[in-house]
């Protein structure tokens, strides 16, 4: 049997398999050693296994996403994502549809100290939710808004998948986290534009809370003011190159512990609970990336990465429509599999013709997390509806899917304006040292 064809036949058992919900990282793991044995032997499958599981788990570069997830947990047990919500509802809710725009800002607000799309969808599910079922608004609109607004966790920095991005690309994620902060916000304006017009079309969806004053609408600044102060730290030091990403981890991750306890914020139960919490996802994020680094390199003995890159490379067509093409792929696969995994998969293959045909790295990693977000809420995976489904509980799966797909047109419109407009992802990241 030829190498390539035992390379294709693992990427089929690994599909079949994630069909199966198996975990996603055990399942690359397995399959990467058993076809690495396959291919070399036992002994050399079990040398590989030891090294990269040691190299993932002692990666110094690595050690910001339990950091950035640990911000993001002592935010969430602090109350900070409640008091982002009810600013947000201050000034949004009166308006028609205005809970589910309030979801989107939260989102947003969120996500800039998160990291994680599933976490941000989790936690404004659990905040949001409840307010919009008292309102009467239409659980479909409401849970496919937490579910699409959840994905900017992986798009407004700090971002995890950012961070393996640029590990595995060798870029600054310093400009990888500048880059991704206008499509942020250009995607969160865009899905509050899908609900408004959504909800123009028929009032019935989402009725109008009751009317705020100014001067409620000013004092409602205070919840917002402590996660402006942490991004801005954080960021700030990123751009002007104070910090390193693993300090800027570091420093966020510690202002957002010394402002939640000196305010009272957060109780010893909670401080706990954020402790098992980010123990709990890094250990998935690192299982994750160590199975995809195992079964990477089983792919690269059999060369189907570099085939199929190489086939992408060479078809007559402009650079632009390869592109195109490349998206697509993309989009297939993220209706299948976890965003990261993706990303760790294809990645290797696609970032090298992508080069050749002279894109910008950095853009090109915004556009890849632009289609992964894609994934994370596109059936038959759709990894933020399960979570979302979770929540809400009394929601039919479908349901949420169906509130979902109005969400897709504004990802589709974001795409297209960064193939037209690249300086919307690169203008923030060319002005830092």
């Amino acid at each position: 049997m030829s190498l390539t064809a035992i390379g294709v036949i693992g990427i089929a058992i690994l599909i079949i398999l994630l069909f199966s919900n198996m975990p996603v990282g055990f399942v690359m793991g397995f399959l990467g050693f058993l076809g690495f044995s396959y291919v070399v032997n036992v002994e050399a499958g079990m040398a590989l296994l030891v090294r990269d599981v040691w190299d993932v788990f002692s990666s110094y570069g690595l050690t910001v996403i339990p950091l950035f997830v640990f911000m993001g947990q002592i935010a969430f047990h602090s109350g900070i994502s409640r008091r982002l919500y009810d600013s947000a509802y201050v000034f949004l809710g009166h308006r028609p549809g205005g809970l589910a725009m309030a979801t989107v800002g939260a989102c947003a607000g969120f996500s800039a100290i998160s990291g994680s799309t599933n976490a941000t969808a989790a936690t404004m599910a659990t905040v949001t939710l409840p307010e919009m079922k008292r309102y009467k608004y239409d659980m479909g609109l409401a849970t496919g808004t937490v579910a699409a607004a959840g994905s900017l966790g992986i798009l407004i920095p700090p971002s995890v998948v950012f961070i393996v991005y640029g590990i595995l690309t060798e870029q600054s994620i310093g400009k990888l986290f500048a880059a991704g902060i206008l499509p942020g916000i250009l995607l969160a304006c865009l899905f509050i534009a899908v609900i408004y017009i959504r909800v123009r079309n028929n009032p019935s969806l989402a009725p109008a809370g009751p009317k705020t004053t100014w001067d409620q609408r000013l004092k409602s600044f205070g919840g917002v003011a402590e996660t402006l102060f942490i991004f801005a730290m954080v960021m700030g030091g990123l751009f002007f190159g104070i910090f390193t990403p693993t300090e800027a981890a570091a420093a966020g991750a510690f202002l957002t512990l010394l402002l939640s306890v000196t305010r009272g914020q957060l109780s010893w139960n909670g401080f706990i609970q954020s402790l098992a919490d980010t123990t709990r996802i890094s250990c998935m994020v690192m299982i994750i990336v160590t199975g995809a680094v195992v079964f990477g390199h089983f792919m690269a003995i059999t060369r189907v990465p570099f085939d199929l890159a190489a086939w992408v490379a060479a078809l007559p067509l402009p650079r632009f429509a390869i592109m195109l093409v490349i998206i697509l792929l993309y989009l297939c696969g993220g209706c299948f599999m976890d965003a990261l995994a993706m990303v760790m998969l294809t990645v290797p293959i696609f970032f090298p013709v992508a080069q050749a045909l002279g894109f910008d790295p950095i853009w090109f990693g915004v556009v890849i997390v632009l289609i992964t977000e894609m994934g994370v809420i596109t059936p038959p995976v759709g990894v933020n509806v399960y979570v979302v489904y979770g929540v809400a509980k009394d929601v039919p799966l479908e349901a949420i899917f169906r509130g979902v797909l109005p969400m897709l047109l504004a990802l589709v419109i974001c795409n297209l304006m960064l193939l037209i407009f690249p300086q919307i992802a690169l203008f923030l990241p060319s002005l830092m040292k």
